[in-house]
């Protein structure tokens, strides 16, 4: 007997619509799209960023999730599914298992950084930042980064938390557990919202966000925007197919997936109205890179008389951001294990936290100096130091725009016509939009990605 997504279902859309926003809001929302932003003229890049997330973004979240609802199976076995009903080659499958092998090799690192946001949440609480000039607080990274022993317990407690809620079930543990996380994250994104709009310049915030110098960006901006669309909104993953999978029939697709957008987009723009107050109002940089939230926002937090509540803030919104993705993702891998060798719950969940935990030993020890991770390569155009950086590069900027051609050429060339009207129940004019859209603008636009990563254009 196989074990299949329909003995799961979401009790209602409404716990679809959160799990599908807690794998979206996360790390790239909270921690890297305001220094992107700040790389890539602020407002400029924001409207692009945007345009990218309507013509691309929510048409292939559409398709994920039509897929996945229509195998009702883990994400290779569901596009199998679609593939056969059809009548196309079950090679087709790959859309499904190239993006849950793209989840698992972001998931390696992602604990790591969400292992990063959990230790400054007790640096910040404990006074780590208070007084402390820039050495110090880049002083306080450094030594972080430089510890294995301390990333590892970190990450280690990251995985531990991740699976446990996973272990207690769909409904009784992922869906239980994100009625509270994603509230708290909400009041916690505002707090940080009112805070930085009273210690900060929000004039200068708002003019660079919503004031677009097309000037500054460039059309490597543009591909940026792209790929950035694809990872925060954990497109290509195969999450949202096994999502899809647990989705209730009379659940509309569309306005499911448009209401997650907003939602992504909306947290990305409160996170950048959050720090740039900050950034302009103590003179920081806004294209710092990753290190604006971990060594320029402390060091300009410490300075204010509230600053270790503000700044203890600031890490406990990264953390739970980062942690909501990471328990809607290791969703899918525990389920597959579930479903394909009829493993107890805990045992999938005890061999696929293991999994991750091993191959999360790459990143830590890339970010700690190991000999053994050295690489010193270029792959793909660009330099490629230590084997977490070669992780992060081909599962970022290659395997999702992949994936998420793939998906575009599947479901708007392959899938049947039926299929997809039966399922996304669209009005004519909608559906025509959505499969034109997937025929032609998003594997334009995908394809120029990855051209541009092999440096042909």
């Amino acid at each position: 007997m196989t074990i299949t997504a329909t003995a799961q279902r979401w009790s209602h859309g409404y716990a679809f619509f959160l799990a599908a926003t807690a794998s979206a809001v996360g790390l790239g929302n909270v921690w890297k799209f305001p220094y992107i932003l700040g790389q890539n003229g602020g407002g400029a890049f924001l409207a692009v960023y945007l345009g990218c997330i309507v013509l691309i973004g929510i048409p292939i979240m559409m398709a994920e999730v039509m897929i996945g609802r229509r195998g009702r199976r883990s994400p290779g076995y569901a596009a199998r599914e679609v593939a056969r009903e059809s009548g196309a080659h079950d090679l087709w499958q790959l859309v499904g298992w190239l993006g849950l092998f793209s989840a698992f090799l972001i998931m390696s690192f992602y604990v790591v950084i969400t292992g990063w946001a959990f230790s400054y949440v007790h640096k910040a609480a404990t006074g780590a930042f208070v007084g402390a000039d820039g050495d110090q607080v880049a002083g306080v990274f450094a030594a972080m980064t430089a510890s294995p022993a301390e990333m590892l317990a970190w990450s280690t407690l990251a995985v531990t938390l991740a699976f446990g809620i996973v272990a207690l079930g769909l409904r009784q543990g992922l869906e239980r557990w994100l009625h509270v996380l994603m509230p708290v994250l909400l009041v916690l994104l505002l707090t940080a919202l009112a805070s930085a709009w009273w210690i900060g310049d929000v004039r200068q915030a708002l003019d660079f966000l919503l004031r677009p110098d097309f000037s500054a960006l460039t059309s490597h901006g543009v591909l940026i925007a792209v790929g950035h669309a694809f990872f925060t909104m954990t497109l290509a993953s195969g999450v949202l197919m096994m999502f899809g999978a647990y989705l209730p029939q009379h659940t509309s697709i569309g306005r499911t997936a448009i209401g997650v957008a907003l939602a992504d987009t909306a947290v990305a723009l409160i996170a950048g109205l959050a720090i740039f107050p900050i950034v302009f109002g103590f003179g920081l940089d806004p294209a710092e890179g990753p290190g604006l939230m971990f060594q320029t926002l402390p060091l300009a937090l410490a300075a204010v008389p509230a600053g270790v509540l503000l700044t203890t803030l600031f890490f406990a919104t990264l953390s739970l951001a980062a942690f909501s993705t990471m328990i809607t993702n290791v969703q899918a891998f525990v389920h597959l294990f579930h479903e394909r060798l009829h493993a107890s719950r805990v045992l999938a969940v005890l061999v696929c936290g293991g999994a991750v935990w091993l191959l999360s030993l790459a990143s830590v020890f890339s970010f700690s100096g190991a000999a053994w991770t050295r690489l010193d390569i270029t792959l793909l155009g660009r330099e490629i130091p230590t084997v977490y950086h070669a992780i992060e590069h081909v599962a970022i900027n290659l395997m999702l725009p992949l994936g998420g051609l793939l998906i575009a050429v599947f479901a708007g060339w392959v899938v049947h016509t039926r299929v997809a009207r039966d399922e996304l129940a669209l009005a004519p004019f909608a559906f025509t939009i959505w499969r034109l859209v997937l025929r032609y603008v998003a594997p334009i636009g995908l394809g120029a990605l990855l051209l541009n990563l092999a440096g042909w254009i």
